[in-house]
């Protein structure tokens, strides 16, 4: 009897701990930036662009969404008519890029835990305003030193700088805090 208690025991862990992994799924590693990498909005290649740089993985696609700017990743967020079901979404650590020109292919930082430099002299891959990231305080402050602009976390860039108007309805007062990884 006491044997039929304990393999019920530990089978109901086992399976708990089946289940919880299930409901905390792990973040998708980003991908390396590559040749085959067109931006979702512009449907041009990342690579042809410089500045910083987006990709978005959900759970609906093999690939991700590729961004030539920070600023369209962002954006991609806020818009009703976009996927839903992100998974992860990374931005280029500029404090790790070798140039603006050049900003990496695997120097990846989940967007949530960057700091953004917004409103500097600087100007993103299609040549409009950018959100450059950086995944450390010190290297966005010397950023703003050299090219203006000031420090935000991910959800405190206001929807109407990334979406490109101040008149885009109820996305101007919506912060992007509410994007739930899958």
């Amino acid at each position: 009897m006491t044997l039929r208690i304990l393999c019920a025991a530990i089978a109901a862990l086992f399976l708990s701990g089946c289940n919880q992994d299930a409901g905390n799924a792990v973040m998708p590693p980003p991908v390396a930036l590559n040749a085959e990498a067109m931006g979702v909005f512009c449907g041009m290649n990342l690579m042809e662009h410089p500045g910083p740089k987006g990709q978005i993985i959900t759970g609906s696609r093999i690939d991700p969404f590729w961004f030539t700017s920070v600023r369209d990743t962002v954006a991609f967020t806020l818009m009703p008519d976009q996927p839903r079901d992100i998974r992860a979404v990374y931005v280029s650590d500029m404090a790790r890029a070798p140039s603006w020109e050049d900003p990496g292919a695997t120097n990846w930082i989940d967007a949530r835990k960057a700091f953004f430099v917004i409103e500097s002299r600087k100007q993103g891959g299609m040549g409009a305003a950018e959100a450059v990231p950086f995944g450390n305080r010190a290297a966005a402050d010397g950023f703003v030193m050299a090219n203006g602009g000031r420090v935000v976390a991910f959800a405190e860039i206001p929807p109407a700088y990334v979406l490109g108007s101040d008149n885009v309805g109820d996305q101007s007062e919506r912060d992007h805090s509410d994007v739930k990884l899958n």
